[in-house]
This record gives C-alpha cells, structure tokens and sequence, in this order.
C-alpha cells in the first residue's frame, strides 16, 4: 500500500515478535493509544495457563506502553478465555473496563461508539471464520488509567 500510495501510510506497521518477551524494548513508556489481541491461543490446560498472552506480570508491560487514556482490546471465541481475559483486566489496577461483548448495555454502546470494536468483530480474519463457522465471538475493551489512579486503586504493600 505503501508503493501504491506514496505518503499516505507511513504510520502503520506490522512487527511481529514475542510481545510476552521483548514488548518494552520495542516501545517507549506511554507510547502506544490502542493494543488488539484477537483470537490468541487459548492454552487449554492450566499447567500452560501462564503462556497466555493476558495475565497480571503481562498486563504491567502493556500497562507500560500504553498512554493514559489508551486501549486494551480482546477478542476471542472461547469464552472461558474471555472470561480470564476479564476477570484479569477488571483486578489489574492499571486498567478499568469500558465494556464487553456480554454487558448489558455497555457493550453495546461502546461498539457505537467505537469503531475499533467492529473493525476486530467484523473484518479481522479470524473474525470472519468464526462469523462463518457460527460461533460467538467474545470481546472485551479495558482503558489505561493514568499512574496516580493506578496507585490509588493498587492494594497496599503493607497492610
């Protein structure tokens, strides 16, 4: 796209690398408005439950990247992942959630309103397989709350 329109997308990019290792070296602290994980590896088995792309060490990193204000989203067909996917972002203190797939309400007026949820639900690859296939599709959107917040809501290391 890029040859084919000169100008018009220097400000996209791919990498692909092992976010649960290298994330910090590639981005600065705050650097990053918006991160998608769509349809990662669900690791079944409890013994693997640590490779799974959400948990409280990863959900620090992104916490890193991301700037105040930014957006964690996730979206997956399995909906026990769904479910660890929120229940670790809703106790994480760095994050506060904005809505899911399975509010009542919230959800759906937060895929009103923002146009990143229907982009992962309806036009990323794995989305239209699933919209195929006739599964659900779980998503859920977490902000990054600014780092005073995130000190106010963390629990104390003393009590």
């Amino acid at each position: 796209m890029r040859e084919q329109e000169p100008s018009c997308y220097d400000n996209a990019a791919v990498l692909r690398t092992n976010s649960m290792r290298y994330l910090p070296n590639y981005f600065a602290k705050g650097s990053l408005a918006k991160l998608f994980f769509c349809f990662p590896d669900p690791h079944f088995k409890a013994k693997n439950h640590r490779r799974r792309i959400v948990s409280d060490h990863l959900l620090a990193e992104y916490a890193f990247v991301l700037q105040a204000g930014g957006r964690l989203y996730c979206i997956t067909d399995v909906e026990e992942l769904h479910r660890w996917h929120a229940a670790k972002g809703r106790t994480h203190s760095s994050f506060r959630c904005l809505g899911s797939s399975d509010d009542d309400g919230g959800g759906a007026a937060l895929a009103g309103q923002d146009p990143a949820v229907g982009a992962m639900v309806n036009t990323t690859e794995e989305g239209a397989k699933v919209a195929r296939a006739g599964s659900k599709k779980y998503w859920v959107v977490f902000e990054r709350v600014s780092d005073e917040e995130a000190a106010d809501a963390a629990p104390p290391l003393f009590a």
